[in-house]
C-alpha cells in the first residue's frame, strides 16, 4: 500500500487537480494506493473540493478547525499512514505538496526505487520550470547548503518516499513530536530523522513546476534563510540522536551479531527479516495460504436442458499469478451451452489473493443470443474500490470482496449447517449485497461415476445479475466431505433451466482421485 500524504492549506484552485494527477499516475503505475490529505483551517473553498474527490478516489480527509501549521499536519499525516497499515516492511509514504510545486508523475519513479531496495528516496528539485521571484530563488538554493545532509543535495524539497518501517523507528524514542522545525526546515528535519534508520537513501531528480502553481509563492524566502540557519542545531542533534538510537537497540535487534555471537539460527531468522525489509511495495510478505485448492485441479460438467444435452461447463484452478504485487490464485470458469437458437458461451476468471481470498481482478467475457460483451474490473481491497475498464471513475468496494466465479470456489470453504440462512456482505459491488446461502438439506447423488453425500444450497445476489440473480433461483450441491467439490449446479437463464453435473474431477495431490 501506498499512502500519499497531503497536507493543504488554502489550495482550492488545485487541491483537486492534483488528487487527480495521483489517480492517473496509480492508473497507468498500478499500484494500491491511499490518499490521506489533511485540511488545516482552510478559509477558502478547500473543504468543498476535497469532499467532492473525496466520493470518487481512495482518499481519507482530516480536518483542523484552527490551524496548525505545516510541520504538524505533515506529522499528523504520517502517524496515521503508521496506524493503517499492517505491513510496515513493505507499505511506503509519500509526501506531496497540494499546490502543484511537486509533480506527481515523478512518484513511479519513487516507488521503483523503493522496490529495488532504497528505504527513503527524496525527489530533488534540481529543475525549475516556470518564473520564480530571484530572491526566492537565491532562498531556495542557499537553504539545503545550511541545512546538509550526508549524500543529498537538495534537503528541503518535501517530496519524499519512505518505507513505514523506517517512520516507525525514527518514532520510537517517544511520544515527543517528531519535528520541531516548520516550513523547509521540517523538511530537511525529516530527512535527519528518518535517514539514519534507512539501509539506502537514493535521490531522484525532479522539477520544481512553478508554471503549474496557482497563486504567489507564501515563501518568504529571508525568513527562511533566517529559519534555516538557526534551525542548523536543531537537524544536527537530530541527525545524532537518530543515530545513537539505532546503534543502541541494534544489538537487541540482531541478538548480539555485532559482536559475531550470532547462532547459525539466529543469523537465519536474521537473514529471513532482511528479506522482508527489501520486499517490494506492493508485494505479499509471506503469509498462509487462505485459498486451500491446488493448481490443476479441474472439474468438468455436463450441461442438460431438460432431456437434451445442451453444453460442457469447466471450473479450473489455472495457475499462480502476480496482481499488482500481491501473490493471487487464478480461477477460471467456462459455460458452453444452449438450445435451439439461443446459446450462450460465458468465460469468467478471477484472481483472488492466495494469502487472504480478496478478489483482485474479475473478467466477465459473455456471448448471448448474438450478442457480445466484456466487462473487466480491477479491485484493491486495501484501498477500498474497484474500477472498471473503460470507466473513467473509481467505485467503492467491500472490505472482504469476492466476485462471481471467485465465489463458486470460496462457497467450499464456510462451514455450512442444515436449515441455516447466511448472509455475506462479501459481494465486491456493494450495492448488490447481501449475498444470501440457504442449506436446504442433504441429498444422496450421484455423478461422475459414482455416489455422493451432498449438502444442498441456495446461492442469491438478490440485487445482482448472472447466475445467482435473484430470478436464476440457483442450487449448489456440494459433497459433504473436506473437498467441498461442486457436485452439481443448476441456474435459470433466458432460454431456460440449465443444470451443470459432474462428469470430471482432477485433483492432482497425491492420494486424491
Amino acid at each position: 500500500m501506498i499512502y500519499v500524504c497531503v497536507p493543504v492549506h488554502n489550495e482550492a484552485r488545485t487541491a483537486g487537480l492534483v488528487l487527480w494527477k495521483v489517480r492517473q499516475v496509480f492508473t497507468a503505475f498500478p499500484r494500491e494506493y491511499q490518499l490521506l490529505v489533511l485540511d488545516d483551517a482552510s478559509t477558502d473553498d478547500t473543504g468543498e473540493v476535497l469532499a467532492s474527490y473525496a466520493k470518487v478516489l481512495p482518499m481519507t480527509v482530516v480536518t483542523h478547525r484552527e490551524r496548525r501549521g505545516y510541520a504538524a499536519s505533515l506529522e499528523e499525516l504520517l502517524r496515521l499512514a503508521l496506524q493503517r497499515t499492517d505491513r510496515p516492511k513493505r507499505d511506503c509514504a509519500i509526501t506531496l505538496h497540494a499546490d502543484f510545486l511537486h509533480s506527481p508523475e515523478a512518484m513511479d519513479e519513487m516507488v521503483k526505487h523503493l522496490e529495488s531496495g532504497a528505504d527513503l528516496v527524496v525527489a530533488e528539485l534540481v529543475e525549475q520550470r516556470g518564473s520564480a521571484s530571484r530572491t526566492l530563488r537565491f532562498a531556495r538554493r542557499w537553504t539545503p547548503r545550511l541545512l546538509p545532509l550526508p549524500g543529498l543535495k537538495d534537503t528541503v524539497s518535501g517530496f519524499v518516499a519512505v518505507r513505514l518501517m523506517v517512520l516507525r523507528q525514527a518514532l520510537r524514542r517517544d511520544d515527543a513530536p517528531l519535528l520541531r522545525t516548520n516550513g523547509w526546515c521540517a523538511n530537511a528535519e525529516l530527512l535527519a530523522r528518518l535517514a539514519p534508520h534507512a539501509r539506502r537513501t537514493d535521490p531522484v531528480p525532479a522539477a520544481a513546476r512553478y508554471d503549474l502553481t496557482q497563486r504567489p509563492s507564501r515563501v518568504k524566502p529571508w525568513h527562511q534563510l533566517l529559519d534555516a540557519w538557526r534551525a542548523r542545531p536543531i537537524i544536527r542533534a537530530a541527525r545524532l540522536t537518530s543515530t545513537a538510537l539505532l546503534l543502541a537497540v541494534t544489538p537487541a535487534l540482531t541478538g548480539g551479531a555485532i559482536l559475531g555471537a550470532q547462532s547459525d539460527t539466529a543469523r537465519t531468522d536474521t537473514a529471513r527479516a532482511r528479506v522482508d525489509v527489501l520486499a517490494p511495495i506492493g508485494a505479499l510478505v509471506a503469509a498462509p495460504a487462505a485459498v486451500p485448492f491446488p493448481v490443476g485441479e479441474r472439474l468438468v460438467y455436463g450441461a442438460r436442458y431438460g432431456p437434451f444435452s445442451v453444453g460442457t461447463a469447466t471450473m479450473q484452478v489455472a495457475g499462480i499469478d502476480t496482481i499488482r504485487g500481491v501473490e493471487t490464485v487464478h480461477f477460471v470458469v467456462l459455460i458452453d451451452g444452449g438450445a435451439l437458437r439461443d446459446h450462450i458461451h460465458q468465460d469468467l476468471e478471477s484472481w483472488v489473493g492466495r494469502a487472504d481470498f480478496h478478489s483482485r481482478r474479475f473478467v466477465n467475457q459473455t456471448e448471448e443470443k448474438g450478442k457480445a460483451w466484456e466487462r473487466k474490473f480491477d479491485i484493491y481491497p486495501d484501498s477500498g474500490f474497484y474500477r472498471e475498464a473503460g470507466r473513467d471513475s473509481t467505485f467503492p468496494t467491500v472490505a472482504d470482496p469476492l466476485d462471481d466465479a471467485a465465489f463458486l470456489y470460496w462457497i467450499r470453504t464456510v462451514p455450512l449447517e442444515k436449515g441455516k440462512r447466511y448472509e455475506y456482505h462479501r459481494y465486491f459491488r456493494p450495492e448488490r449485497n447481501p449475498v444470501i446461502v440457504e442449506v436446504l438439506g442433504r441429498e444422496r447423488v450421484g455423478a461422475a461415476g459414482r455416489k455422493w453425500n451432498a449438502i444442498v444450497v441456495r446461492p442469491r445476489i438478490p440485487n445482482g445479475g448472472g447466475i445467482f440473480a435473484e430470478k436464476a433461483d440457483a442450487r449448489m450441491w456440494l459433497s459433504d466431505d473436506s473437498t467441498r467439490v461442486m457436485i452439481a449446479l443448476q441456474s435459470n437463464f433466458s432460454f431456460g433451466t440449465v443444470q451443470l453435473k459432474l462428469k470430471e474431477y482432477v485433483d492432482p495431490r497425491p492420494g486424491h482421485p
